[in-house]
């Protein structure tokens, strides 16, 4: 590596502190609607959040969703942000359930850590710190029900947790996903409900059940996959996921409740 280029690096770290968040935080397009914003809610959310931002204009992108931003040009809105809550999100989960989980192997980590990063639970937590009500959205897709559907919700909730690491590092994620949310329901009872289907399907039938991808949605960051199970060539359940491996989960519980098995 050439002088020149270790000496940008070096710069470039010097500007980040991984446990404190950036310390080169610079003003974006959304600071001048600062004033416009309530101040009272604001704080409010920060206190539900049990954080103060230093820089208040990540917090505010955080909950600005794409539809909002077309309406008022000029404005950064939250995908950016969301893409980087995700990673931040597995990492802390990770973390937890390692420390906390030394017992189990790592298909049974990987299990409950695909439960707790999935859309519904994380629009359950947003849900539970009422962040629906926090969202800036279009008129129009307010009228759909927007601020409380799933996916905006899961969206929005990473997307407060990547604003909350740029401004105050992962120590300060780690408490709020902990103390929040990881501590109370980090032992989360998975069913494997493609062995189960399995199971009854051999021994119902005498032949296995197949899953085939019927399609993928959305972009590669937030993809959701779409599964369908096949019995004897027979469609019968569907479900999705955000990955290939919860989608087949999803149809196979889909399945059953259409067998009406047995699960447990």
């Amino acid at each position: 590596m050439s002088p020149s280029r270790i000496t940008s690096v070096l710069a470039a770290i010097t500007q980040f502190s991984w446990f404190g968040g950036r310390t080169d935080q610079p003003r974006d397009p959304n600071h001048a609607m600062l004033p416009t914003i309530d101040k009272t809610r604001l704080r409010a959310l920060q206190k539900t959040l049990g954080v103060r931002f230093r820089n208040k204009s990540l917090i505010v992108q955080a909950l600005i969703h794409k539809s909002w931003a077309v309406e008022n040009r000029g404005v950064l809105f939250n995908e950016r942000l969301e893409f980087l809550g995700d990673s931040v999100l597995a990492l802390c989960t990770a973390e937890f359930l390692y420390i906390t989980n030394p017992d189990d192997d790592e298909g049974g980590l990987s299990k409950v850590k695909s439960v707790l990063v999935s859309k519904n639970q994380l629009a359950q937590w947003a849900r539970d710190i009422d962040l629906g009500s926090y969202i800036m959205i279009s008129a129009a897709e307010a009228a759909t029900g927007g601020s409380d559907k799933n996916s905006i919700l899961a969206n929005v909730f990473e997307a407060v947790l990547g604003a909350m690491f740029l401004d105050r590092g992962i120590r300060t994620c780690k408490t709020f996903l902990e103390t929040k949310f990881l501590k109370k329901g980090s032992r989360i009872s998975f069913t494997d409900y493609k062995s189960v289907l399995q199971e009854y399907v051999q021994k119902k039938h005498k032949v296995l059940p197949t899953y085939e991808i019927q399609n993928e949605i959305g972009p590669d960051h937030e993809k959701l996959f779409e599964v369908q199970v096949k019995i004897k060539g027979k469609a019968i359940g569907k479900g999705t996921g955000r990955t290939k491996k919860l989608a087949e989960q999803a149809a196979a519980k889909a399945t059953l409740e259409q067998l009406q098995a047995p699960i447990d």
